[in-house]
């Protein structure tokens, strides 16, 4: 068979930029992709917002004369105004969604191509989120901030779900809808548009391979595509004993779609994806993945990293998804707008169930910004149906007063797009359109907040819980025993500088509001509100609530929650056990221990002082795990070891030992999962530890590290090279633009012994 279909690549490297309302031609910078118009401090409080340029010649020999052509934009923020050789082509509103350009009739073949774009980031009513900049409660910062692809095909050729714009259809739809054990039955739809200048007699070629190595193959009856129409091709499947996806077992298929000529002497077009097979309900019991009720645990997460904003790598996003999982959960909500394709990728391929939504956060205007979310609703289940972690789609614009008819017509269209049983909306109005009340605890009042909801058992999620009512000084059931503390010491949003004592309230607070949300007969499950600090527009500091830093290093709360998840045969369900304190002369004698552990040993310098299990009390009767609590008469400088027992058997330990002065450096690369790409754009934390002669933490360290580059001229620390450290680490952001070349890393600072990291 003739393999002459399709040709995808990435077009991220070598583009030119500038900022300004109109084009200087002296101005031009060389930049790759991902890109952010402006690097930013890492506070936040006056995010730029402005017009910018984008520049890319197309090299003609490129581009083949007997081909259509593409541009496929992942995601710009949030105005795109495209001209193709001086010929407006495309315009286009919204910067969480993908959208595509046809270069087709637009290109020469004998002279050079230039691609010309306009990014506008500035406040717009009618673009969902809509509210501005300086009200809202996260940034939007700009640019072409996610891939671009070129994408080459025949002149017949399967379409981009986005742009074929087909209720129901375009691109390649997978939908399963009988899965039992033995068999899983289902249809894939594939939408082909023939622009050639004679009729087409197709049929469709479709393989799923499993991890395994089996392959299951299907072939359609004969079609025919009319020259200068469309149409899908709609191919039943049955897959025996399919291996099932889930979160302890996040299995996928490998999934070939091709189309081919009637005599199988031609492929005209083929794509490759993956997708899982997975049975979801949610019902007056409960929800049930694959027939067995699960209580769902997870947390909220923003797209965004210091300095560069929204503007990550692939990895980058990977490595999010791959501590979120870290932390023992198996759940995300996409707060508050749809997220990149690596991000949903690394869902599905490690195990994390998704909420999807589309952008909104209080705010809400009938008309265009109106007509816009209807676009997105339809965009986001078209861009992201074939993802298993997709269990929700949150088709509701979080916070906003929506009218009774937008909440009608944002179902009706879900359903349109997906009319299938097992697809479930989420809003977070209790209106009956939605299949799922998502509402954030704070939405209701102490004692009780949502535990004793009740509405002919209709389902409900807590989408956010830990932060706002603890902010706002509002215990719920034990008010009392946060009247000690002064306003900043009871709140959640707490910086891992702040200290042993808050950042093990802000652990208290989650433990408290998840042991309360653990009650609520009709509750299905939790996220946390949330992973990871962030940006706010209308605030002038860091939002801290997030369990890990926005330089991903873990608090407190991270471990509570990590303890949560009972031990079993699964990636991330490892046993743990966890000293939260510091142990120095300031710390704690009151020592907690996290641990998912049946019991735990706590050692001061070998010395046992005590083998016990979780205690239950008000803010621990409903945990699988509750946090353990030692006593420990007198300070003493030295080595706190816990050690946790499951049958008897040590399977757990960690040691805290006290910190003597700070001696030297220790620079470490965060990789979490996914080694620094190379030959790819790609960014990394670096993270220069401040260690005494002893090789211990110095958590108390706030030394003035200065971060270098010894070799690479494609490497590159984002963001200030001297930052100070924070509760013994300091941070950097190293980003590598396509190199495969050693990297030479220096971290130094006064009086501390430097340290050089090679990366190869």
């Amino acid at each position: 068979m003739d393999i002459n279909g399709r040709t995808e690549t990435f077009l991220n490297k070598n583009w030119y930029f500038q900022q300004g309302v109109q084009v200087n031609e002296s101005e031009w910078e060389q930049v790759h992709l991902p890109h952010t118009p402006n690097i930013e401090p890492l506070v936040v409080n006056d995010q730029w917002q402005g017009v910018s340029w984008y520049k890319k010649p197309l090299l003609a020999n490129k581009l083949k004369n007997d081909q259509n052509h593409f541009l496929k934009f992942e995601g710009v923020m949030q105005e795109a105004t495209v001209w193709v050789n001086g010929t407006l082509v495309k315009e286009h509103l919204g910067g969480y969604l993908p959208f595509v350009v046809d270069l087709t009739d637009h290109i020469t073949h004998e002279n050079d191509n230039e691609i010309l774009i306009k990014v506008v980031n500035t406040d717009n009513p009618t673009i969902p989120p809509g509210k501005p900049l300086k009200d809202l409660d996260f940034n939007t910062y700009g640019g072409i901030y996610r891939n671009v692809h070129l994408i080459s095909t025949n002149k017949t050729y399967i379409t981009d779900a986005v742009a074929a714009q087909k209720v129901n259809g375009g691109g390649v739809l997978v939908h399963f809808d009988s899965i039992s054990k033995s068999i899983a039955k289902g249809i894939v739809k594939i939408h082909v548009k023939n622009t050639s200048s004679k009729n087409e007699t197709v049929k469709a070629l479709v393989t799923f391979l499993d991890h395994n190595g089996n392959r299951h193959s299907f072939s359609s009856p004969k079609v025919v595509v009319a020259k200068g129409t469309d149409k899908h091709i709609v191919q039943s499947v049955a897959i025996t004993d399919p291996t099932l996806w889930s979160p302890d077992a996040p299995n996928l298929y490998a999934v070939d779609a091709q189309i081919v000529s009637s005599n199988n002497t031609r492929t005209l077009d083929q794509v490759h994806f993956k997708t899982g097979i997975r049975k979801i309900e949610l019902n007056k019991n409960g929800f049930f993945l694959n027939g067995k009720k699960q209580f769902i645990t997870g947390t909220n997460r923003h797209q965004e990293y210091p300095y560069v904003g929204y503007a990550i790598s692939d990895n980058a996003n990977y490595r999010d998804a791959f501590k979120i999982k870290q932390a023992g959960f198996d759940f995300v909500r996409l707060s508050h707008y749809p997220q990149t394709k690596s991000f949903l990728n690394a869902c599905d391929e490690l195990g994390l169930m998704v909420m999807n939504c589309i952008p909104g956060w209080q705010f809400f205007e009938e008309g265009a910004f109106e007509e816009n979310a209807y676009k997105d609703i339809r965009d986001f289940i078209r861009n992201d149906r074939n993802h298993p972690s997709v269990i929700f789609w949150e088709n509701s614009l979080n916070e906003s007063g929506m009218s009774d008819a937008f909440m009608q017509n944002a179902n009706r269209i879900a359903k349109e797009e997906l009319p299938y049983d097992d697809i479930y909306t989420a809003g977070w109005l209790d209106h009956p359109s939605y299949d799922l009340f998502i509402p954030a605890r704070q939405h209701n009042g102490p004692p009780f907040y949502w535990n004793n909801y009740s509405n002919n058992n209709r389902k409900i999620f807590i989408a956010e819980y830990g932060d706002w009512e603890y902010y706002a000084h509002n215990a719920g059931f034990h008010q009392k025993e946060f009247k000690n503390l002064k306003s900043e010491e009871r709140t959640s949003r707490q910086l891992r500088a702040h200290g042993e004592k808050r950042l093990l309230q802000q652990a208290l607070n989650y433990q408290d509001a998840f042991n309360s949300n653990l009650k609520g007969a009709h509750t299905i499950g939790h996220a946390n509100w949330l992973m990871f600090d962030y940006n706010r527009g209308y605030a002038d500091d860091l939002e801290a609530s997030g369990i890990s830093d926005i330089f991903r290093i873990p608090k407190f709360a991270y471990y509570f929650f990590k303890s949560q998840k009972t031990p079993k045969k699964a990636a991330f369900s490892d046993p743990m056990v966890y000293i939260a304190n510091h142990w120095n002369k300031q710390s704690p004698l009151s020592v907690k221990v996290y641990s998912n552990c049946e019991e735990v040993a706590l050692y001061l310098n070998d010395t046992l002082i005590g083998k016990q299990k979780g205690a239950k009390n008000h803010f621990s009767d409903a945990l699988k795990h509750p946090p353990i609590v030692f006593n420990i008469p007198t300070y003493q400088k030295g080595t706190l070891t816990a050690k946790g027992f499951i049958k008897d058997k040590v399977v757990a330990t960690h040691r805290v030992t006290t910190a003597l002065e700070p001696a030297r450096l220790q620079l470490e690369i965060d990789t979490s999962g996914k080694p620094l790409a190379s030959g790819e754009d790609d960014m990394v934390f670096l993270y220069a530890k401040i260690l005494d002669k002893n090789n211990t933490l110095v958590k108390e360290a706030t030394n003035e590290v200065t971060f270098l580059i010894l070799e690479n001229q494609q490497a590159k620390i984002i963001g200030p090279q001297k930052i100070n450290a924070e509760a013994g680490v300091a941070t950097a952001l190293l980003r590598t633009h396509f190199t495969n070349d050693k990297i030479v890393l220096i971290a130094k600072a006064k009086n501390l012994a430097a340290d050089t990291l090679k990366i190869f």
